[in-house]
């Protein structure tokens, strides 16, 4: 009774899959099996011979602790049948495995990285994106709620998290991640690929509004129109992509004052008073942009200050005026 080891060679070659490692499995396996013959002895030990194949049981009288008192040569006449259903049976599995460890190599480098796939199973909670080689799982709290997933619906989604288990490889991916703006304007603006411009924050409400702050790291290059593109074709791309998700573009600057007016876009500032201590703007905007500056529901200067890490605090005109003269009064 032989193993072909010609053939487990040629795994190692081509599948990567160690010939010791398979050997030592089909030896475990192959005693096992022994063992459940009728009358067999409680323990036994299988030698596959690495150079030509051949396959030895030595069957094992023990002692109370396990401890082998006698051992003797006891292959079965018909033990090929099992030996070549049981070298099948653990052929499949290391292959298995070993396919499961080359997705896992290529997927947990991809942590952080935007995928392309296409949705497939869907329940209430959780979705399905067919990535080709595996299915990853969009949880409900990766979702955008005012998306709606169809059936082949093709997504861009960014990679959180890739873990493996007893069950098998599980990829978590989402759609709410700050982190899928910056690698979708990757994708299309090449001076950030470069690493000519650079995100350097992004405050994002998922499925409604975004803000990014860019700087460029070379004299000349505007990052702000480097992001739009002509026309703004590549902001419309992300836009796209996104679904319909407004996103605004401002620029970074170390001035505190001038970065909290820039995000406060498209407001227009009249002036800007930062309070170091209290960690606060204070806002003074035109009558007319108040409402603006603010934001539906407070959008706008949400996101702002969420970008600036400042805490952000805005009245008119005349709000202000009016402030002033009743300090004057006091």
């Amino acid at each position: 009774m032989k193993i072909p080891i010609d053939e487990l060679r040629f795994l190692e070659r081509e599948k990567g899959i160690a010939l010791e490692t398979v050997i030592s499995a089909l030896e475990s396996a192959l005693a096992a099996a022994y063992k459940r013959q009728p009358n067999a002895p409680e323990g036994a030990r299988v030698v596959v011979d690495r150079d030509s194949g051949d396959v030895t049981v030595f069957a094992q009288e023990l002692d109370d602790e396990e401890q082998v008192i006698r051992e003797w040569e006891d292959t079965p006449s018909d033990f090929g049948r099992i030996a070549a259903v049981t070298a099948k049976q653990v052929i499949m599995q290391r292959l298995r495995e070993a396919e499961r460890d080359v997705t896992f190599g290529e997927y947990e480098g991809r942590v952080g990285d935007i995928v392309t796939g296409i949705v497939q199973q869907r329940d209430q909670r959780h979705i399905s994106v067919d990535l080709g080689k595996i299915e990853a799982d969009l949880p409900h709290s990766e979702q955008v709620p005012s998306e709606h997933y169809q059936h082949n619906d093709r997504l861009k989604v960014y990679v959180t998290d890739v873990v493996r288990s007893a069950r098998g490889l599980r990829v978590v991916v989402s759609r709410t991640h700050p982190n899928l703006i910056k690698r979708l304007f990757e994708l299309e603006v090449p001076e950030i690929a470069e690493g000519i411009v650079e995100i350097t924050n992004v405050a994002r409400e998922p499925g409604h509004r975004t803000k990014i702050a860019v700087r460029s790291h070379e004299p000349g290059v505007d990052p702000k129109g480097a992001c739009v593109g002509a026309r703004g074709s590549r902001v419309r791309m992300v836009v796209n992509e996104l679904r319909g998700e407004k996103i605004d573009i401002v620029s970074w600057s170390e001035d505190a004052a001038q970065f909290v007016a820039e995000a406060l876009s498209p407001a227009k500032v009249k002036s800007v008073q930062i309070d170091e201590q209290e960690r606060t703007a204070h806002v003074v905007v035109p009558d007319y942009q108040l409402s603006l500056a603010i934001g539906k529901e407070g959008q706008n200067a949400r996101l702002a200050a969420r970008l600036t890490g400042w805490r952000i605090d805005i009245v008119s005109e005349s709000q202000a005026a009016e402030q002033a003269s009743q300090g004057q009064r006091r």
